[in-house]
């Protein structure tokens, strides 16, 4: 998926995969994923999806900033 945030993009085919998160099992209508990557500048990003009854229940990409990555890892 490719997003433009702020006037940067954001892709998650050129982007370095750091952490998965995965809450529930594939076809639970609450489960979700959220997905750490790492862009080559060296921005953060959320990748999430999840099923009709998850808080994501559209796949989207979320900036995260980089005093933020510490506190998602040890939280996931």
């Amino acid at each position: 998926m490719k997003k433009i945030i702020c006037k940067r993009e954001y892709d998650t085919e050129t982007a370095t995969l750091v952490k998965k998160y995965v809450v529930g099992n594939f076809g639970d209508p609450a489960g979700y994923e959220e997905t750490l990557y790492q862009t080559p500048e060296g921005l953060y990003f959320l990748y999430v999806c999840g099923g009709p009854a998850s808080p994501y229940v559209e796949e989207d990409i979320q900036r995260l900033a980089k005093t933020k990555v510490d506190a998602w890892v040890k939280a996931h």
